[in-house]
């Protein structure tokens, strides 16, 4: 697989990375922006994709490993949402090489605006005064309950990814929003990484792309949640759902 840049197509997938890591780590939604560039670029769309989990498990290892650092994020906690994750991932992933995806295409700006509705209208939906900071593991129904469905759609489209997970971690587990952010980072990358071994098996992965992007999506990572941890919901609410609007928008535009 090889494919010729220039150095403007360079400049433009670092500063893309850049950015996208910082989205991903605040909000989510950062493969808005990296996708769409892999493409520009003139990489085929099966490759984009494939390579884009390759970038993206740089960004959401980094933002994961900082909400661990400020203790944020506790893996013993979440040892039955890791294995959720990991094996809806899987299925997800082989499931969208043999089915027809386009009654997902058509139905997920419908749902993606649905959450960005709830949490414009719902006060409550990224932190309330019953949101408590977890002093130990939850219940493991309310685990799988969470983690295999999500795991599944990261694996088998992604689109939203973020939202969806910080927004069920309030609902289903009571989290404070950095506590919902750093649980989000960390599943991501579990279903990233489980997407990115199959892809990877597939032949379907540029290397030298997805790394150099990958790095810079780190530290767009690091500066994202830096930014998240100290300046909390006030700065966080406004990027996410603008987000998940823009998300909505540009799916509903491919789909309708």
């Amino acid at each position: 697989m090889d494919f010729i840049l220039d150095p403007n197509s360079w400049a433009l997938l670092a500063l893309v990375g850049l950015i996208a890591g910082f989205i991903d780590a605040v909000a989510g939604g950062g493969g808005l922006l990296s996708i769409p560039a892999l493409l520009a670029i003139g990489i085929p769309p099966h490759t984009a994709l494939a390579t884009n989990k390759l970038a993206a498990c740089f960004g959401s290892s980094m933002a994961a490993y900082t909400y661990f650092k400020q203790r944020l994020f506790s893996p013993s906690f979440w040892y039955h949402t890791f294995i959720a994750t990991f094996i809806g991932a899987v299925i997800g992933t082989f499931t969208v090489s043999i089915i027809n995806t386009q009654w997902l295409e058509k139905g997920l700006p419908l749902m993606i605006i649905a959450i960005a509705i709830y949490t414009l209208l719902q006060p409550n939906a990224m932190g309330c005064k019953d949101c408590k900071i977890p002093v130990k593991a939850k219940p493991k129904l309310k685990q799988w309950l969470q983690g295999l469905p999500l795991g599944f759609y990261d694996g088998f489209a992604g689109p939203g990814i973020g939202a969806f997970w910080t927004v069920s971690s309030t609902g289903i587990h009571k989290l404070p929003l950095l506590y919902s952010l750093g649980l989000a980072r960390a599943m991501t990358f579990t279903s990233n990484l489980t997407s990115l071994i199959i892809f990877f098996a597939m032949g379907q992965v540029h290397l030298a792309i997805g790394l150099a992007m990958g790095v810079c999506m780190m530290l767009g990572s690091y500066i994202g949640a830096h930014s998240a941890i100290k300046f909390g919901l006030p700065f966080v609410k406004p990027i996410f759902i603008t987000m998940i609007l823009l998300i909505a928008a540009q799916l509903a535009w491919s789909a309708w």
